[in-house]
């Protein structure tokens, strides 16, 4: 069953979508805490989130430039905003759909079914910066080319990419790679890091690995890490 996340502020708006999309065979999951709502759709990943803009705290365009940053999940707007702009603003986001209240349930839903067809089997795709990794077969999809990473490269970077900005600790890393973590071998730890970076450098990617001292490590883009 399909999960979907209806992030709307009008309670009975919100009763009333959550009631068609349950009659309609979908599971709808109600976003009524307005504070972090990205962090909270990224948490939950859902299979589509329905977005009204005009929200609490944070906007709908903020939340959707964050999820769409930092996810694949796909997004449909729903709002009253009839304006050309903020459909076109909204779409430059990376919202999937964009479809204004009063809408007839009918055409909801087959937007609804079309988003959701359109990512059927990307399940496997996790979405870094400028590139997305098969998680099946470790292809690396950037620059408009494709690239198969070594197994360990792959697994180490599938986990980095698991995790988002979090740290990834050391005995986490060698569960991935070794399925143990009584014994941390450093120097095996490294000489895969090393490996994964020289590949990620020559592909100039975005992201890179930095280490956090006595920690693990974490997946960075480059601009932020000059910022901070």
């Amino acid at each position: 069953m399909k999960r979907i996340a209806v992030v709307e502020d009008e309670k009975l708006m919100r009763e009333e979508l959550v009631e068609l999309l349950g009659k309609s065979g979908y599971e709808a999951v109600e976003i009524c805490d307005f504070s972090n709502v990205a962090g909270q759709l990224i948490t939950l990943s859902p299979d589509l989130v329905v977005l009204d803009l005009n929200l609490p705290g944070t906007g709908g365009f903020q939340i959707c430039r964050d999820v769409k940053q930092k996810s694949s999940i796909p997004v449909l707007v729903l709002t009253s905003r009839d304006q050309m702009k903020d459909e076109l603003h909204a779409l430059d986001l990376g919202a999937d759909e964009y479809l204004t209240k009063p809408c007839r349930r009918e055409r909801l839903l087959a937007r609804i079914s079309n988003v959701l067809k359109r990512y059927e089997g990307r399940s496997n795709l996790l979405e870094g910066a400028d590139f997305l990794l098969d998680r099946q077969t470790y292809t690396l999809y950037i620059h408009n080319s494709s690239v198969i990473l070594p197994k360990n490269q792959g697994m180490l970077l599938e986990i980095f990419l698991s995790r988002r900005d979090e740290i990834v600790k050391k005995e986490d890393l060698c569960m991935v790679l070794w399925g143990t973590t009584e014994f941390i071998d450093e120097n095996a730890l490294q000489v895969n890091l090393t490996r994964l970076k020289k590949t990620m450098s020559r592909l100039n990617m975005r992201q890179k690995i930095v280490p956090v001292r006595g920690v693990g490590y974490r997946l960075v883009e480059q601009e932020a890490e000059h910022e901070a």
